[in-house]
């Protein structure tokens, strides 16, 4: 009998290792505009610290204010692991904080993605660890359950499965499946390499810009008008 809402799922189907360090190295927005700037995970949830975020996620479904099957996942995670926790957005409660944050490092995960509230910012400022969520309050969880672990979850808006691979810098986090990540890592590499051809255009001062010039903006239809506004 399928006990759902209470379930703890102990396998993750993860990519290997040089499927995720693919991505090492690549501006989110990069590889984000080579998914057609889908699977964002929304702007509040951001970065807690400078740390780099890449690796395979370990979800987590909390109720709202409950960390009971967080700190079952650090214990479950390995090392390398994002333990991605779905708390529904909820601020209310922090579901984290220095302590099992201390844990999670010291066991070699890959980081920790929050779509809720952690406590402790100072120290977590100064890990070395990635951690993202949206808020932060000094008013602590319960740990009573229920909650599942490494079923679908939602976080910023975007659907996580156990075993998805997570980019995240300062811009924010993208969500990559493992069947599309090589082809979207050689688009996002190709579009680095073009970028860097621009950024040397910029400097040497001959950059295309035609596709702003007054004569583009007329065939799109634009009155350019050479007066004052009246």
């Amino acid at each position: 009998m399928s006990n759902v809402g209470f379930r703890i799922f102990k396998k993750v189907n993860r990519p290997g290792r040089e499927l995720i360090d693919a991505f090492a190295g690549l501006p989110v927005a990069n590889i984000a505009d080579e998914m057609n700037r889908f699977s964002c995970v929304a702007a509040r949830i951001k970065a807690v610290n400078k740390a780099l975020l890449l690796g395979p996620a370990f979800t987590v479904k909390a109720r709202i204010g409950d960390n009971m099957l967080f700190h079952k996942a650090l214990d479950l995670a390995e090392p390398g692991d994002i333990i991605v926790v779905d708390v529904q957005g909820d601020t209310v409660n922090s579901v984290t904080g220095e302590i099992m944050m201390r844990q999670a490092l010291k066991k070699g995960l890959g980081g920790i993605v929050i779509d809720g509230a952690v406590r402790d910012i100072g120290a977590l400022r100064e890990m070395s660890m990635p951690i993202y969520a949206a808020a932060v309050t000094p008013q602590g969880p319960y740990k009573d359950g229920p909650g599942e672990i490494n079923v679908p979850v939602s976080i910023g808006g975007v659907v996580v499965n156990p075993g998805d691979i997570l980019a995240g810098d300062a811009d924010g986090i993208v969500v990559i499946r493992p069947q599309d990540a090589a082809v979207i890592a050689a688009k996002a590499k190709a579009k680095q390499q073009k970028e860097a051809e621009t950024f040397k255009a910029i400097e040497a001062g001959t950059l295309d810009r035609s596709a702003y010039s007054d004569e583009a903006f007329i065939k799109k239809g634009c009155q350019i008008i050479d007066d004052f506004y009246r």
